[in-house]
Parts: structure tokens; C-alpha cells; sequence
């Protein structure tokens, strides 16, 4: 008798928790989530790291979403940082949080919007974002620029810095110094533009500092290192085709555009100009040039 009932209650209590596996596995989850918020550590920030934030996104010491706009945030610090390897949870009090991650992994024209406020050795040329049934968010980046590759460009740039960096110009003079210097000794890579050969690094700095051969991408790099140097906050700009450099001078923002200031010519002569040298958005909008229509949504400092 005794057995026919402990039976009884162990097949009533099974019962129960049959009938209620998902309400409890959802408290098990809560409880599993706020465990490892608890935990998280936040990414250890290296030498080129911005201090500054921007409109569209901001530095966040809070790795606990509640918001889209939380996400935006906690995934260009991550950038930010240099870290390789970013987790975070998502708390069940944030409903809509993997179906918001979802869709802002899956765009990559965001994704790359993020990439251009961070400085050039953190920017990624891949991003992987996974998630897991218990809220977990991890984000892995590989890098545009190897150990190797920095190394190289920062001792060339320390040599064009001392030899053409003047203390006594102004902050416009000295960017226009350094503006010509990579025109002059950059050729753009039309081979790579045209037939997609790949023969050098000419989407970032490298292509430019080092090989002399640069796409937009090298020409923003290269031109983003030295405003860096010179400690003026920048970001690059993107549209659907092309990119280049916003900088903020005396209390305003500014288009510079070195790809477009080293004009292709028939006769393969080379030229500089400064058409695209620090103008205000007016100016860039009155060109009529298609490659310039920007989010301006997003980069939203320049309107």
C-alpha cells in the first residue's frame, strides 16, 4: 500500500513538473542569465581606444542591454576596445533582444556604419555574432590590420610625422600637409577597382603608407592615422560605394575626400587638388557627386 502511493505521488509530482517544464526551465534561464550578468567582465580598453562618443553611438560601461540602441552601443565599445572576443547576455526583462541582435548581425551596411567611428587598427574586416538559447551574445572580430602590419605603418608614420608635422601651422595647414604627402606618393588602384586583381593591401593604410597603391578605404586609413596623431577627433563616412573622412575643426564638422583630390587622368599624369579639402556638407552636396549620398540618419554631426 505504502509503495502504491509513494508511486502515486512520485507520478503526480513528475505530473506537474511534465505540465509546467516550461514555466520552470524559463526560471531556470532567469536565474542562469542574472548569475552570469553578474559575472561579466567588461573588455579591457588598449592604446587606441576613443574616449569620445558620437551621435549615432556611444561608449557604454553597461554591458546589460535594454534597449536597441543599448546593443549599438555595447557592440561599437566592444569594437572600441580592440577586443577580439565580446559576451554579454541579454536579460529576460529585454523581450525583443535576440530577435534585435538578429537583425542588426544580419546588416552589414550598419555593421560597417559602427566600424567607421572606431580608429583603424580596431576596425574589423569580419564580424561573427552568435547567440544561444540562454541569451548568450558573443561577438568575435577578426581585425583589417595584423600586429605585423601596424608595426610597419606606425614606424612610417612616426617618420612622416617628425619630418613634416610643423607646431607653429595650424591644425588646417598641417592636415593639408599630410592630405598632399599621401596623394603625391599614392597611386589609386585601378587594377583591383576595375578588375578585382588583388595585388595589394590597398583597402587600408597599408596599401598606402607602404605599397603606394590605395582604394578609398587606404586613402580614409592613412589620412584617419595623422588626424589621430594630431589628436583631432574624425570618423569616416560611407556610402553605398565609397568612403572618406569627416574631421572636426574649431567647433565644426568637415568633409576630406582624398580619393576624389587625387583625380584619374587619361594621360595617367597625376594631380592634386583640393576639392574635397575640409568642405562643409553644402559644399559636398552642391558637387552633384553620387558616391557622396550619405546616411545622414547616421552620420547625423555633418547635417
Amino acid at each position: 500500500m505504502k509503495k502504491t502511493i509513494f508511486l502515486a505521488i512520485c507520478l503526480i509530482i513528475l505530473g506537474i513538473i511534465i505540465l509546467n517544464k516550461d514555466y520552470l526551465y524559463e526560471k531556470y534561464k532567469e536565474f542562469d542569465i542574472k548569475m552570469n550578468i553578474s559575472k561579466l567582465e567588461l573588455p579591457n580598453k588598449n592604446i587606441y581606444y576613443r574616449d569620445y562618443d558620437f551621435n549615432f553611438v556611444q561608449n557604454t560601461d553597461n554591458y546589460v542591454p535594454n534597449s536597441r540602441q543599448d546593443l549599438l552601443n555595447i557592440i561599437y565599445t566592444s569594437i572600441n576596445t580592440g577586443e577580439n572576443n565580446i559576451v554579454f547576455y541579454c536579460p529576460t526583462e529585454y523581450e525583443n533582444c535576440i530577435k534585435d541582435i538578429d537583425e542588426i548581425a544580419s546588416n552589414q551596411e550598419l555593421l560597417t556604419d559602427i566600424n567607421n567611428y572606431v580608429h583603424p587598427y580596431n576596425s574589423f574586416k569580419n564580424i561573427e555574432t552568435k547567440y544561444d538559447s540562454f541569451n548568450k551574445i558573443e561577438i568575435n572580430l577578426i581585425k583589417n590590420y595584423s600586429e605585423e602590419q601596424i608595426k610597419e605603418i606606425n614606424n612610417k608614420v612616426d617618420q612622416i610625422y617628425q619630418n613634416l608635422y610643423n607646431s607653429k601651422k595650424s591644425q588646417i595647414d598641417n592636415i593639408r600637409v599630410f592630405h598632399d604627402y599621401i596623394i603625391n606618393h599614392t597611386k589609386y588602384d585601378e587594377d583591383r577597382s576595375k578588375n578585382k586583381n588583388i595585388n595589394y593591401y590597398s583597402d587600408i593604410a597599408y596599401g598606402s603608407l607602404i605599397e603606394g597603391h590605395a582604394l578609398c578605404g587606404g586613402y580614409s586609413d592613412a589620412m584617419q592615422l595623422f588626424l589621430e596623431k594630431m589628436n583631432i577627433k574624425n570618423f569616416k563616412v560611407s556610402s553605398d560605394k565609397h568612403i572618406w573622412n569627416a574631421v572636426y575643426i574649431n567647433g565644426k564638422w568637415y568633409h576630406l575626400d582624398l580619393t576624389w583630390d587625387d583625380p584619374i587622368t587619361n594621360t595617367g599624369k597625376d594631380y592634386l587638388t583640393h576639392d574635397y579639402f575640409l568642405i562643409t556638407t553644402t559644399k559636398l552636396l552642391s558637387l552633384n557627386v553620387e558616391q557622396h549620398n550619405y546616411d545622414t540618419s547616421i552620420f547625423s554631426e555633418l547635417n
